[in-house]
């Protein structure tokens, strides 16, 4: 499950990572003004080899860039609170920082190394990347270069500055243990994984190659504990660059979608559709009204090439309709029974009321008033997962002390009923307990270890 208290916890399995993308959508990334609101230039410090950098010169030089982000509004405290940490990207008083961090606040402070604390003004904050910018009113700061993520070679030393559990100015060191990392947080998922010990706290704190320039915004970590066990996760600086840009000029991020359920082809899969290879995406779903319902796109197309780009992976196809301009048209080329078919679709603007309906199905947001996490069950959720039902919700995780763990649910059950109505997904579990008559317990039939029972949670 994912906290958004502090550092983002991916606290249930990395194989039952996002293998379905409800909704492929575009990100229209307008090109990066001429002259970007960041400096590029790296840190001047003595020559090192990259196996041997300069930690300790990098850490006096870049630690003042390195600010505490607080926050007050959103979840119910006193005073502000410290969440997490940022970073300045220019000397005129822009940091960039997480959007879980400032989301829902009322009011944002920075505190700076030198001990100021400034009031913030949030420029722009985007869900779907898990960024935001911000603006306090202050000159000549120390500012951090952006470098060039695409660089990044498995095994390279890294540094991690933040503020984990309110220890400010921590700098841990580590290398770059993987990149491209899935771990279920959307259809932008392309993490750097490090070593570089990440707490609660370093939201948004900056990942630093041996040259003194950001490589990665620090932003989750894999942890049952709610503490460091070596695997952290940073965005990508190139995935961020463009956003920052819009968000400088526009405030926000302006979206589009094609309006389809996609999930990887597997060997069996492959065969099943009578395809050449487990290549492509497989179209799960279209949604009614969609530009790919307009374009004929079906569920069970395998979607091979788009925009004259082939697909070779289902994870590539999001990040190539997020470099499509809102309104462009694009082919699309598809294998459907066996025949290749080529299919026209316009790319629509996503608006945000869907964006944040999107994002609450994909991620399958808590039921408050549950105390569940939920995610839509399919057969290679189900195969990951390692549960034997093929349809219905999944239980990922269970508030401690909540109603439904009072009720006995357990992370892995698979709810296959509310109410006495069949659920083949977490929209329709969520439609049915809108539609439950308050005052009575809402009943459950779920499945455990290939039992059925049902489950009680109480009014």
């Amino acid at each position: 499950m994912t906290s958004y208290r502090a550092l983002r916890h991916v606290t249930w399995p990395l194989g039952a990572a996002l293998l379905v993308i409800l909704t492929v959508f575009a990100t229209h990334l307008r090109a990066a003004p001429t002259h970007p609101i960041w400096n590029e230039a790296p840190v001047r410090v003595e020559p090192a080899a990259v196996s041997a950098p300069n930690w300790v010169a990098l850490a006096n030089q870049l630690k003042p860039a390195v600010v505490n982000v607080s926050t007050k509004g959103g979840r119910p405290s006193r005073g502000m609170r410290s969440l997490g940490s940022g970073f300045v990207i220019n000397t005129d008083g822009h940091v960039v920082t997480n959007n879980h961090v400032v989301d829902g606040a009322s009011e944002v402070r920075v505190k700076l190394s030198d001990g100021r604390q400034l009031a913030a003004r949030v420029v722009g904050r985007d869900q779907r990347t898990d960024l935001a910018l911000l603006k306090v009113d202050a000159s000549n700061l120390t500012a951090i270069a952006l470098g060039d993520s695409s660089t990044l070679a498995v095994g390279e030393p890294v540094m991690a500055i933040g503020n984990p559990f309110g220890l400010e100015q921590t700098v841990t060191t580590g290398i770059v243990s993987a990149t491209g990392r899935v771990i279920g947080e959307g259809p932008y998922d392309d993490f750097i994984q490090t070593d570089a010990s990440i707490n609660p706290g370093n939201s948004g704190g900056p990942l630093i190659n041996a040259r003194g320039q950001v490589v990665g915004i620090n932003t989750a970590m894999l942890s049952q504990t709610g503490g460091s066990v070596g695997i952290g996760f940073a965005i990508p600086v190139n995935l961020a660059k463009p956003v920052i840009s819009q968000l400088a000029r526009h405030g926000e991020v302006v979206r589009g979608f094609l309006g389809i359920g996609i999930q990887p082809v597997t060997e069996e899969l492959a065969k099943g559709f009578n395809l050449p290879g487990p290549e492509g995406a497989l179209v799960t779903s279209v949604r009614d009204g969609s530009p790919a319902a307009a374009a004929g796109v079906k569920a069970g197309d395998v979607i091979v090439e788009y925009d004259g780009r082939t697909v070779a992976r289902a994870t590539e196809l999001p990040r190539a309709v997020a470099d499509t301009p809102v309104g462009r048209t694009v082919k699309l080329k598809i294998l459907r029974d066996g025949a290749s078919v080529t299919l026209t679709a316009t790319v629509a603007r996503l608006e945000s009321s869907q964006q944040a309906r999107v994002r609450d199905e994909e991620r399958a947001a808590e039921p408050a008033r549950l105390g569940i996490a939920t995610r839509t069950l399919t057969p290679q959720v189900a195969e990951q997962a390692g549960v034997a039902a093929q349809r219905g919700v999944l239980v990922v995780d269970v508030t401690s002390g909540s109603r439904a763990d009072a009720a006995g649910f357990q992370p892995g059950d698979v709810i296959a009923e509310v109410d006495h109505h069949a659920v083949a997904g977490v929209a329709e579990m969520q439609a049915a307990l809108k539609e439950h008559r308050a005052g009575v317990p809402i009943v459950f039939r779920v499945t455990r270890d290939g039992e059925a029972m049902w489950l009680a949670v109480a009014a």
